[in-house]
């Protein structure tokens, strides 16, 4: 969220802006891959209950249960980085905080609340499989999806912010000295950013836990128990790809009309000019011109604002002094995490349009062994293009860390030991994930072995291990 510069050139001294941003930028990559499942994970557990509840689904009723299970592990482990985080923004970012932290802290509150309210409620409702009705139980989880949602949007706010600063009255000595709560959460960038970032949420969360079901299928486990939570998962994420390309195509124009020079960074655009080409890969030199790629002759004009085509005007990096905008290997970063976020975003889209095709016209998933492997990698596809999205967002606003009102190098906190606490996070960051990871596969091979048998612990609960599954032609309806 803070500024996270990838520039090799700002780490290889003790300075700690340079450590700083590593940190930050550590730490939120780490986060970010939590944030999708936080958010979606307890929606698709909801389908799934709402099924098992419905339709009498056994199958459903055992994906609900243990969905809920990882859901708590994952919650459990974003709320530890997530701590880890908010001690950052005072102790690497002092004077931004000791400046700002009045209108920044306002979202914050309001995360809060929600972070509390889902964490409650995550307790009701997997504690409540063996004490409560089946429909009660349903509806205790409906506020740990709602919660979710507004709980990214608070944090979304205040990166928003930081990209289109709202709501505050500074004095002379340029402190805060009022603050309108309303106009902080609800600035310029805030609605297209939260609704990016949100539907990103269930496009990478959705992809993510429909490629290990994949993978499974592609192993062998074809039974229905591993088709259902195939399609409950892909059919979130699939819903999610094209809408994400709308958002994302208004995002980007907004960009162009409030941020122009994240957006020549973006489109490696060194000069003012119209008819500008998009350039694929490539990148910006020294000199300022642009070497290497695949330039589309006016598309980057065109897609700016389709009324004009080509004749649209593209402000060039040139057009603000080189403190005000982004380093020649900042530029750099932020042109191939577009292409990465954009290249990786349609591949999936497009994955997504092969599946819901397929389900429109034979009402069955593909049973492609390609479609399995292209969605066995979809769930590290997506990760990938939702970090890179993030280094276009905050590589690209450098070297604001307020756009337009504080630099990051007046931002950072003079301590120069900040490589120390680098290494002890980088360490524990580490360690966190390894055993994140090998208590997932743990509870996996547990689930395994307890084969098609529902877990006991819940009052609708089958009293008798299930039937075997239905015929692997058999779909899901």
């Amino acid at each position: 969220m803070l500024a996270t510069s990838l520039d090799p050139l700002a780490i290889t001294t003790l300075d700690p802006l340079g450590w700083a941003r590593a940190q930050m930028a550590l730490t939120l990559m780490f986060h970010i891959v939590l944030v999708p499942l936080g958010v979606s994970w307890a929606f698709m557990t909801l389908i799934a209950n709402y099924r098992a509840v419905k339709h009498h689904d056994r199958d459903a009723l055992m994906l609900a249960q243990r969905w809920s299970k990882y859901m708590a592990v994952t919650f459990a482990v974003g709320a530890v980085t997530g701590t880890v985080l908010s001690f950052e923004f005072g102790l690497l970012w002092p004077r931004f905080m000791d400046r700002w932290g009045e209108a920044f802290g306002v979202p914050f509150a309001f995360e809060g609340i929600f972070f509390f309210t889902e964490a409650i409620f995550i307790a009701i409702y997997i504690y409540g499989w063996r004490r409560l009705t089946p429909w009660t139980h349903f509806w205790t989880g409906v506020p740990i999806v709602v919660a979710g949602i507004f709980g990214s949007i608070s944090v979304v706010a205040a990166n928003a912010w930081m990209n289109a600063p709202a709501g505050f009255t500074t004095g002379p000595d340029g402190s805060v000295v009022a603050v309108d709560p309303v106009r902080v959460i609800f600035n310029d960038s805030m609605p297209l950013q939260a609704a990016h970032m949100l539907v990103a949420a269930y496009l990478v969360g959705g992809f993510l836990v429909a490629s290990v079901y994949a993978t499974a299928i592609l192993r062998g486990r074809t039974d229905r128990y591993h088709r259902s939570a195939f399609l409950i998962s892909f059919s979130v994420a699939a819903v999610a790809a094209p809408i994400q390309m709308g958002v994302g195509d208004s995002l980007a124009r907004w960009v162009y009309d409030n941020q122009p020079v994240k957006f020549a960074a973006i489109e490696l655009v060194p000069t003012t000019s119209s008819d500008v080409p998009e350039t694929l890969l490539g990148r910006l030199d020294a000199d300022g011109t642009v070497s290497g790629g695949i330039p589309i002759p006016g598309l980057a004009s065109w897609l700016s604002d389709p009324s004009t085509g080509r004749a649209t005007v593209v402000q060039g990096l040139d057009t603000v002094p080189p403190d005000a905008r982004p380093t020649v290997g900042q530029v750099n970063i932020v042109h191939l995490s577009w292409d990465v976020m954009v290249g990786l975003g349609t591949l999936l889209f497009l994955l997504a349009a092969w599946y819901g095709l397929t389900w429109l016209l034979r009402r069955r998933m593909p049973r492609s062994r390609l479609f399995l492997v292209a969605a066995a990698a979809s769930g590290v596809l997506a990760v990938i293009a939702m970090e890179a999205g993030w280094i276009v967002t905050e590589v690209g606003r450098q070297p604001w860390i307020v756009y337009g009102l504080m630099k990051v190098e007046d931002a950072v906190t003079g301590n120069t030991g900040v490589w120390l606490s680098f290494i002890v996070i980088a360490l524990v960051y580490l360690a966190v994930g390894i055993t994140t990871v090998l208590v997932l596969r743990a509870m996996s091979r547990r689930f395994r072995r307890a084969g098609g048998f529902v877990d006991h612990d819940a009052p609708y609960a089958p009293s008798e291990p299930p039937t075997p599954s239905v015929p692997e032609q058999e779909e899901v309806r």
